[in-house]
């Protein structure tokens, strides 16, 4: 706990996603900043380690974007947590195929682990590819951002409401031990909640303000340059009121105080909230889809049939259970939802009507 303490040196107590963002992200103590997290040896799968047939759906959706923007000579692609390079190397394998959109596009990669940057690197050599710290030096040409459990792992704040009074969540360092506790909010965050309607009812109320910081300048980029951004995670449509953070390590749930730095904490995607913030924005959303609506309206089970005419019971078995992770709604069909915004220019809607 010595290594955790020192997060706490300026005072003995944090806001939650103040917190969270220290045991993520700190270059010392941070949980990306130490490993790798994803597949089987891991803490956790992702979509992309499920299967490459994912990606090859969203490189898909990526064409069909590009020719509905009359297909530019110069279009940008921004992967936001491209964590260890999965996605990203099968895109570019499948946009080979299509010459005129591979000569046109420019990938870049925002990642904040510099661990995972080591891994992005060693897996993608290509001039195509470029890591960015932060979007201003995207420019000329419509983007596309793209993220997939990304919103998930942003930090966020936790309040309740008692009576007429507002308390936020804070982390507090003790004899040790980390512990949480509600202090009163301050009316700058009460008046962000009341904007967004959200202290209407009982129970937690959780505000991704990390999130809305990180994509306040996408945003700004999309009206711009033209473009939209795309976002596929787990949550959920109708506000919960209810804590939403978990722990994983090793593929099962740990608790929160345990394991500090070594294991993963997220929360489920308000996907209304978000959807709310993009209107405020001066961005279109047209719809939250299920992951799995998305890639069925993709062609993903053709997909999957034409890949395994040439395979064997054994591998068919086990293709077809991997498509069934991605779209079967009690596993990842339903929990992940799609959302999809875009400049008001934009009349793409491919999979959203």
């Amino acid at each position: 706990m010595k290594k955790i303490d020192k997060i706490f040196s300026k005072g003995k107590s944090m806001s939650l996603d103040e917190y969270l963002e220290k045991v993520l992200y700190d270059k010392n103590i941070g949980y990306y900043q130490k490993k790798d997290p994803f597949g089987v040896g891991g803490d956790y799968i992702t979509a992309p380690n499920i299967s490459n047939i994912f990606c090859e759906m969203i490189a898909i959706w990526l064409v069909s974007f590009w020719e509905n923007l009359k297909k530019p000579k110069k279009f940008h692609f921004v992967e936001l947590g491209p964590g260890n390079g999965d996605f990203c190397l099968i895109l570019l394998k499948t946009l080979k195929k299509f010459p005129e959109l591979y000569n046109s596009i420019n990938i870049m990669l925002y990642e904040k682990s510099e661990k995972l940057k080591i891994t992005q690197k060693k897996k993608l050599r290509s001039k195509k590819i470029s890591w960015i710290k932060n979007f201003s030096n995207i420019k000329n040409g419509p983007v596309v951002f793209f993220g997939n459990e990304f919103l998930d792992a942003l930090p966020i704040k936790q309040f309740k409401k008692v009576n007429n009074l507002v308390f936020e969540k804070y982390a507090v360092f003790k004899k040790n031990k980390i512990n949480f506790t509600f202090k009163k909010a301050i009316k700058k965050q009460i008046k962000k909640l009341e904007y967004y309607k959200l202290l209407q009812n009982k129970g937690i109320i959780e505000y991704p303000e990390y999130g809305f910081k990180e994509l306040d300048a996408i945003c700004v980029k999309i009206k711009e340059l033209n473009g939209g951004a795309l976002f596929i995670d787990y949550g959920y449509n109708e506000s919960k009121n209810i804590s939403t953070l978990q722990s994983v390590m090793n593929h099962k749930f740990n608790k929160f105080t345990k394991n500090v730095g070594e294991a993963d904490i997220t929360s489920l995607v308000n996907f209304e909230l978000y959807k709310e913030y993009f209107f405020h924005k001066g961005l279109i959303v047209e719809n939250v889809i299920s992951q799995s609506k998305f890639l069925q309206r993709l062609g993903i089970v053709q997909r999957f049939k034409i890949a395994s005419n040439n395979m064997n019971d054994k591998e068919k078995s086990d293709l077809y259970s991997r498509l069934k992770r991605l779209v079967d709604p009690s596993m990842m069909g339903e929990n992940f939802k799609v959302i999809f915004t875009k400049n008001k220019k934009c009349d793409f809607s491919l999979a959203f009507k």
